[in-house]
């Protein structure tokens, strides 16, 4: 490599290369700057740059030392070209983020094709060809606008997943995090979802004659623990303590493992779930086993039992019995809210509290009550 360089200086200057470029500057042809130096074995060339560009054969030196300096003293080396690859690397467009995302997460993802139609449709010709140190404040403004005409609950949506990519990116070293924190829209339009009491018992009747068990088992579990659709697929026997009464919930959506309490009903459902589980898929470790008993992708039939039990065609099973379990918790009066947010493993109480809030039976009354007597002047 040292064939197409020649030293700057005979006797000055050592480890100063340069070679002549075609382009003329200040009456004469222009010359790039080169330094070699040693780390171990290895003989590094790094380029630094142009006369035009303003630096010299000192510059050249200066930098030279620095680097030399800092394999003496054992430390990383390296050059302007290998940083330049790495950060290239770490800070990848958004839609190469983005189609990794649900290459990797896709298997486990809810609601994957719903996310595919807001990464393609919303996301991807704002963002797509945007590192993330582009997507500035700015950006997020202009994706708004133009999800304008859409509901509120739609926009967050959009964001979310924007967020969520950007963090997968972050955290597999595809990409820095995001600069500065997204201001997420009130979704006004969420509808809490719960089964009014004849909805319920037509519900409970059809999960008794329901001839696929296994299906009718997880949506009773569903029903009377309020465990997410996902925290039942994965649910493992050895995750279940019927002396000390608990479920062990791993990796929920909240974050790190934890334990709910299992009722007597919840158990009797669970025991014959075993039973229908130990004649079919003996050596599953899972309690609601899928396809040769491996780990459950699915559960299609849930949409016939909602048919069959008559329900509301936008009622989600596995989402709506979760709602309708703390709905349920909330209006009994028994429960506090942070009891309730404890038994849905929320991260967040004040989530819970924002959620199911207006579902305490006391709090409209009250509050209606304690409004009308200081505005009569009681």
């Amino acid at each position: 490599m040292a064939s197409k360089y020649k030293r700057y200086h005979p006797k000055k200057w050592a480890g100063v290369y340069v070679y002549e470029l075609d382009e003329v500057f200040n009456g004469a042809p222009d010359l790039c700057f080169f330094i070699n130096f040693r780390s171990g074995r290895r003989l590094i060339w790094e380029k630094v740059g142009r006369i035009s560009e303003g630096y010299s054969a000192e510059v050249a030196a200066e930098i030279r030392a620095k680097r030399v300096k800092a394999v003496r003293h054992g430390e990383e080396v390296k050059t302007a070209k290998e940083i330049r690859r790495e950060q290239s690397e770490k800070n990848r467009p958004f839609q190469e983020i983005g189609d990794a995302y649900f290459e990797i997460k896709g298997p486990t993802l809810k609601g994957i094709v719903t996310d595919k139609n807001r990464y393609k449709n919303h996301l991807l010709p704002l963002c797509g060809k945007r590192t993330v140190n582009e997507i500035t404040p700015q950006v997020i403004e202009e994706l708004r606008k133009s999800l304008s005409d859409r509901k509120p609950a739609t926009v967050w949506n959009a964001l979310e997943l924007l967020r969520r990519i950007v963090n997968f990116g972050y955290k597999t070293n595809r990409c820095p995090a995001l600069s500065f924190q997204i201001e997420m829209p009130v979704k006004d339009n969420e509808v809490i979802e719960y089964l009014k009491p004849d909805e319920a018992q037509r519900f409970l009747a059809v999960l008794k004659e329901w001839p696929v068990r296994d299906v009718a088992n997880m949506l009773l579990l569903a029903f009377f623990t309020g465990m997410r659709r996902g925290e039942m697929f994965k649910l493992e026997v050895g995750d279940l303590d019927f002396h000390m009464k608990l479920i062990r919930i791993r990796d929920p959506k909240g974050g790190k493992s934890v334990s709910i309490g299992l009722s007597n009903v919840a158990e009797e459902v669970i025991r014959a779930q075993l039973a229908w589980k130990g004649e079919r898929f003996p050596g599953s470790p899972y309690v609601f086993p899928g396809k040769d008993g491996n780990l459950r992708k699915d559960c299609s039939a849930v949409d016939t039992i909602r048919k069959a039990a008559n329900l509301p065609p936008k009622f989600r099973p596995f989402h709506g019995l979760r709602h309708h379990f703390a709905v349920t918790l909330a209006n009994s009066g028994q429960f506090t809210l942070d009891m309730i947010a404890e038994m849905l493993t929320h991260k967040n109480a004040e989530f819970t509290k924002k959620k199911y809030g207006q579902f305490l039976p006391e709090s409209m009354t009250a509050a209606g009550n304690a409004a009308a007597k200081i505005l009569a002047g009681l």
